[in-house]
């Protein structure tokens, strides 16, 4: 859901759980054999009517654990139109129960505590200045556990509420807020939105000083030229045009980020699928180049993000949707959600200053678990 618009799915009339390096592949013949054996009744005929199938893909290939899941019932809004999907003789009125909230949040370190990220935040901008790459992006992670298992419709409703530019998503426990379009498909036309360098509040400094900083800023500019640029050579091939608009700057309750959108025209009916395994990870989430980024990752992490930083998002029996970049979120599980943040990192990062960064980056997720 982005300001209203999108989709809501409850039921599962299928589910695929895949794993490994060709998971994009698995997921995308599984979800076209699906689609093959269904007869569609779609008055509509627009992106996100008809069969849907909700994605959640894992951001690393080992292990790798992704999931599809197609809804009984979907409701969607978009332009001024509502529909409803279902498939079989699905129940259209859901069962709900009223809306909890913890009245209790604590938190504890995840995997791996902000003094180490700090350290393995040294180590890369240690590596790049050597020269052994350019760019890399590190996350850290965060539990938070609280007095009741925790209801995923109020940790989404204070996201969208309070970051109505973004797209709130929940597949499979992981819930979140992202600012980031990965991609998206309307039949020929394919697009994306790219976030990369990043400021956010200070005392005494005005939103539009802010703002004039970060377009100024060398370090931001170029990390956010590696994004802007991993996304459109990986692309273009499948494109016979494409343009690039920006950089300008998106401002979001508690960051602001250089922002630009790459826009194709696709020179064949390539399936969603097919594409984010093609972009996926992009320097905006993984780094330049991206081989060496991706094994850095492994190396000074030392965690699996599990899906956080992989594709989510829906798509449908043409081929079409949208795949964001699972960030501002959290894998929920009982009582328990794991919370992720991450920063790109360019040979003058400061250390400290990246951790600030990371903790602003978790402020969506806190403030939504905490009702604030």
């Amino acid at each position: 859901m982005r300001d209203g618009s999108g989709l809501v799915g409850w039921g599962e009339a299928a589910r695929l759980e895949v794993s490994g390096p060709d998971r994009f592949a698995q997921a995308d013949k599984w979800w076209q054999e699906f689609v093959a054996g269904l007869e569609v009744d779609d008055e509509l005929g627009v992106p996100g009517s008809g069969p849907v199938a909700f994605v959640s893909m894992a951001f690393a290939d080992s292990p790798g654990d992704s999931v599809l899941i197609v809804p009984e019932v979907v409701v969607g809004r978009r332009n001024g139109r509502q529909w409803i999907t279902t498939i079989g003789a699905a129940d259209t009125t859901p069962d709900v129960a009223p809306l909890s909230r913890p009245s209790t949040v604590r938190y504890s370190n995840g995997q791996l505590p902000v003094t180490q990220y700090r350290e393995a935040v040294r180590s890369a901008v240690a590596r790049m200045r050597s020269g052994e790459l350019d760019k890399v992006v590190l996350a850290h992670d965060l539990v938070a556990s609280t007095d009741r298992r925790l209801d995923q419709r109020f940790v989404l409703q204070g996201l969208a509420r309070r970051y109505p530019e973004c797209w709130a998503y929940a597949v499979d426990g992981l819930v979140g807020a992202t600012p980031e379009l990965l991609l998206r498909r309307t039949g020929s036309v394919v697009d994306s939105r790219v976030l990369a360098g990043t400021t956010w509040p200070h005392d005494g400094v005005s939103d539009e000083e802010l703002a004039s900083a970060l377009m100024a800023s060398e370090k931001n500019l170029e990390e956010h030229d590696y994004a802007i640029t991993s996304l459109a050579d990986t692309l273009r091939p499948f494109c016979t045009t494409m343009s690039v608009e920006g950089p300008s700057v998106l401002r979001l309750p508690n960051v602001s980020h250089l922002s630009s959108d790459v826009i194709g025209t696709l020179e064949s009916s390539v399936s969603l699928l097919h594409l984010g395994e093609a972009v996926h990870p992009t320097a905006a989430v993984g780094g330049t180049p991206r081989l060496d980024a991706t094994t850095l990752i492994s190396q000074l992490e030392g965690m699996d993000r599990g899906r956080y930083a992989g594709p989510v998002g829906w798509i449908d029996g043409n081929g079409d949707g949208e795949l964001g970049i699972a960030l501002r979120c959290a894998q929920i599980s009982g009582s328990a959600a794991r919370l992720f943040a991450g920063c790109g990192l360019v040979a003058d990062s400061d250390p400290d200053i990246e951790v600030q960064e990371a903790h602003a980056k978790m402020r969506p997720m806190r403030e939504a678990l905490e009702g604030l």
